[in-house]
């Protein structure tokens, strides 16, 4: 559980449905088998995730499948990784973080703020 990486990669390219979705949530940030497939799992286990390890780099890619798919699923998806990059650094200033979230479309990369 919770495996360093220098860079952690979600891939949405190839999802069919939304349980598929949270389990490639689960299997690329490495989260417990338990992971419950929902978004408050998602936050419990990404704030955890963050207390434990040093900062670490999240890459998305086929946010748009989502999108199309499952509609705001990708919104709350980003948001809460929004939420989670400074969550830890809010409760202990010396916490380590998420150190970039990247969006990938292509060539094109926009980092979550």
């Amino acid at each position: 559980m919770y495996r360093k990486k220098a860079i952690n990669t979600i891939d949405f390219r190839n999802v069919k449905n939304y349980l598929e979705m949270h389990d490639i949530i689960r299997e690329s940030l490495d989260f417990p088998n338990y992971y419950g497939r929902n978004w408050d799992a998602f936050w419990d286990c990404i704030t955890d995730y963050f207390g434990f390890m040093e900062p670490v780099r999240i890459e998305i890619l086929g946010l748009d499948v989502i999108e199309r798919l499952f509609g705001n699923e990708a919104e709350i998806l980003v948001e809460l990784l929004r939420k989670a990059k400074y969550y830890c650094k809010d409760l202990n200033p010396d916490a380590p973080r998420l150190k970039l979230i990247e969006i990938v479309d292509g060539d094109k990369r926009t980092e979550i703020k």
